[in-house]
């Protein structure tokens, strides 16, 4: 009998839902007949289970928590048995059949190196990674982090080796081995490189007599630091007058002082007397690094005195031209003379390389192709390093970085009527010096005599009266100690371009008897208050494939924004198409034109009386929306289905025709209650865009709403302004009989527009609606005729002198009597 050791994990994940509501945590229990060894660990639970092979393998976990939690059974140790399906791994229960022996063990491996491994720069480095276990046999894998692996790296199986190594090259090495079998192994080694810079020195005087200057009697601190890999072991040795400092009552050396930095050794004078005044030295070293850092000589003596910082005379602003070399200057006096920082104040900005802070040995800031984005104060201040650790002493320096004006407007086209002054205005927007120097200005390349300007940031030419003569362009050329910009101004009496109407509805109207059709162009006119009213309009005509035009002329009836022009163009040849041109004429001549093409296309069928009723399958150009949830029908009693439900529905269109169509909605499956079905007009475009000008359409229509379970008829016009905007004109709901019935609703649009007409299904199957014979005209609706009521001729009682009430009232006197 072979036994089979398997070590099953069942974890617990959150379940559906979590975080909401009441919480309870996870609990599990495995459930097995046989013997196990069971480990529990919050929400998991994990057992090794002894098992014969062949034997079916069947685990019941009892699990309890709110939100209910999600089952994971996971193989922490062999090989992964084909019958451990990802079906069954999120069940409670785990079934396994005919458990079968599997080969394979995780991956081990150990490394030659201890976890930290420090070694000098120039070093050949060499790690080995050795496999101690795993079936299939596992593969090593090197990795570096933060870092990639460095280019002077050679991994070759589980040895790695770094040549020539580097300080950059210090960082975590990972060994990684992998078989698919249990988990990875992994070992990590903390590889440094030894090495040492940046050595400075600080001079503390007393700090608990908050003193800036070194004073006998008073206590005196020296410190030194270095930064170091491993900064750890780092070892100091101080020097005064070349000699070895050997600790005394008054004389104390620590490494690890609170106040300064980790590892920082520092040197400490109590009771400062005139014999310990001299040249002190600190310097640094690392064991088996053959390299040892020297601090500056530090001198202590009445002349050690703190630093003072200034700008030399002439240098508080510095002055440039953009593209130039910049130097900013600050002078420190002292004893010693600490490095100088700059800063910007603008605590935003950096410098050109990206830092916000540059140091300096002697004070000076060296700036090279400066931009106008560098202008700007900029702070100098003293380091608390390599001198003394006291407040820093800080100056300012002002960077005005000079270069060309900007101006507006670039190009300005002006628009007037003649006989009207104008004054023409050239800003300068931004430039260093900010104040204009010069402004010439020209007319046609001639130079115009201005009056000298003061210094402002603007320059004006004034135009007493506009004329032919003073029409054109005019330059404002702006100049100041760097360089110069341009306004330009082109001044006209010329009128604006037309602009075409692209939007009118049922613009052609074929004669194909003929061959022909004719095209209805509109056109208002771009801004017509500029210049001098139009006159009228000249119209060229270009047919195709020709070099003439013909021209016609259209006067002007109104000069008011957004009046609509219109001119029907007859006895164009189907299918040709044609290029037209339109140019308004003023007192000043032409203006700017206008093209267009004009293209044949079939146009909408409507009837001769402008009624629409559905009669071929282009619906009048009425169109489905594409939003709504369904769509209308066109239909007649020809094609109607013979499963139509009953008593709900016209029967015929509006005129009592078999073959006459009409438009429907069914209300059938699949529609459901609350459904839209939407039927689009065409865009009818209003005769004036002038708010003053009330335009009337009337919409006229047949509605069919028969059947208990109708549901909302509503018509609605559609404004097409930049937004489009849906306003209810009439709605009816619910059973209105078993009859075409007539509608006229008149409006008065602002803009474009469109009717719509919207079904919105009922609570049944009865509930289909229809409608026909829809027209939309210009004009009042006319008033319903209400049909005269036929008068029967008076019967012999009606003309009875005791007929009506009277005869009631004697029936009802002869009564009481009788009684």
């Amino acid at each position: 009998m072979m036994e089979i050791l398997w070590f099953l994990l069942l974890s617990l994940l959150p379940g559906p839902g979590s975080g909401q509501g009441a919480y309870a945590p996870a609990q599990a229990q495995i459930m097995h007949a046989g013997q196990a060894c069971v480990v529990k660990e919050d929400n998991m639970s994990e057992r090794v289970y002894t098992i014969r092979e062949g034997d079916t393998l069947v685990l019941q976990c009892l699990i309890s928590g709110h939100p209910r939690p999600q089952v994971r059974w996971t193989k922490t140790a062999g090989s992964a048995s084909e019958k451990f399906q990802e079906t069954s791994i999120y069940n409670e229960t785990l079934r396994i059949e005919k458990v079968q022996r599997m080969q394979g063990a995780p991956p081990a491996l150990k490394m030659s190196v201890n976890e930290t491994l420090v070694v000098n720069p120039g070093d050949n480095v060499t790690m080995q990674c050795t496999l101690t276990g795993g079936d299939p046999p596992p593969k090593a894998v090197w990795s570096h982090s933060p870092n990639p692996m460095p280019p002077n790296s050679i991994s070759k199986g589980g040895n790695l080796t770094i040549r020539q190594i580097r300080a950059e090259d210090s960082g975590f090495y990972n060994c990684t081995a992998i078989n698919n079998v249990g988990n990875p192994a992994k070992k990590t080694v903390n590889l440094l490189v030894r090495s040492m810079r940046n050595l400075t020195y600080q001079i503390t005087p007393d700090v608990i007599k908050e003193s800036e200057t070194i004073q006998l009697g008073q206590d005196l601190k020296l410190s030194c630091h270095v930064d170091a890999v491993p900064q750890d072991k780092v070892q100091y040795t101080w020097y005064k007058n070349q000699k070895v400092i050997k600790t005394s009552d008054r004389i104390v050396i620590t490494k690890n002082d609170l106040e300064l930095p980790p590892v920082t050794s520092s040197l400490e004078i109590i009771d400062l007397r005139f014999s310990d005044y001299g040249t002190y030295l600190c310097d640094a070293s690392l064991p088996n690094l053959p390299l040892t850092l020297n601090s500056s000589e530090i001198n202590i003596s009445a002349e050690t005195v703190p630093p003072s910082i200034s700008v030399p005379r002439g240098q508080l602003v510095i002055t440039v031209r953009e593209g130039s070399t910049a130097e900013l200057q600050c002078e420190v006096r002292g004893k010693p003379l600490p490095p100088v920082l700059w800063t910007r104040m603008d605590k935003e900005a950096t410098f050109p390389n990206g830092e916000k802070l540059i140091e300096t040995p002697d004070g000076k800031l060296r700036l090279e192709n400066v931009t106008r984005e560098m202008s700007g104060g900029y702070k100098c201040q003293t380091a608390r390093y390599n001198g003394f650790n006291i407040r820093s002493r800080e100056a300012a320096v002002q960077l005005n970085v000079q270069f060309a004006p900007v101006v507006e407007p670039k190009f300005q086209d002006l628009r007037l009527p003649m006989k009207r002054s104008v004054t023409l205005r050239c800003n300068m927007l931004k430039g260093s010096p900010v104040k204009v120097a010069t402004a010439v200005w020209r007319f046609e390349r001639s130079l115009l005599s201005v009056p000298p300007i003061e210094q402002q940031e603007f320059s004006e030419y004034k135009i007493n009266s506009t004329r032919r003569e003073t029409s054109g362009t005019y330059e404002c050329t702006i100049s100041n100690d760097v360089g110069s910009d341009s306004c330009v101004f082109q001044v006209t009496g010329r009128a604006y371009n037309p602009e075409f109407y692209y939007d009118t509805p049922n613009p052609i109207e074929s004669f194909k008897q003929f061959k022909n059709y004719s095209y209805l162009i509109q056109w208002t006119q771009k801004e017509p208050g500029a210049v001098d009213p139009v006159l009228h309009y000249k119209l060229e005509l270009k047919p195709p494939n020709m070099k003439g035009m013909n021209s016609f002329v259209v006067i002007s009836r109104d000069s008011r924004k957004g009046f609509l022009y219109e001119l029907r163009l007859t006895d164009l040849k189907i299918p040709q198409h044609y290029e037209v041109k339109i140019t308004p004429h003023t007192v000043s001549g032409p203006g700017d034109s206008a093209s267009r093409s004009i293209r044949y296309k079939e146009p909408v069928n409507y009837q001769s009386d402008g009624t629409c009723r559905f009669e071929d399958d282009k619906l009048c150009g009425f169109v489905q929306d594409k939003y709504d949830t369904f769509d209308w029908i066109r239909q007649s009693k020809v094609n109607q289905s013979l499963r139509r439900t009953a008593n709900t529905g016209p029967v015929m269109d509006r005129s009592g025709k078999p073959e006459g169509f009409y438009m429907f909605i069914e209300a059938s499956r699949p529609r459901r209650f609350g459904d839209k079905a939407r039927l689009i007009s065409p865009l009818y475009n209003i005769t004036s865009r002038l708010p003053s000008l009330k335009t009337t359409y009337c919409v006229s229509f047949y509605y069919h709403m028969y059947g208990r379970h109708i549901g909302n008829l509503t018509v609605l016009l559609r404004l097409k302004n930049i937004v489009s905007q849906d306003i209810p004109l009439w709605s009816k709901k619910g059973d209105q009989g078993n009859k075409w019935q007539l509608e006229n609703l008149q409006v008065n649009p602002t803009a474009p527009f469109q009717i719509v007409f919207e079904c919105v299904i009922g609570k049944g199957v009865e509930g289909d609606m229809a409608i026909d014979d829809v027209t939309i005209r210009k004009g009042e609706c006319l008033k319903r005729q209400i049909p005269p009521t036929k008068v029967a001729a008076p019967s012999s009682a009606a003309r009875h002198p005791l007929s009506g009430f009277r005869l009631w009232l004697v029936s009802f006197l002869l009564f009481v009597l009788l009684r």
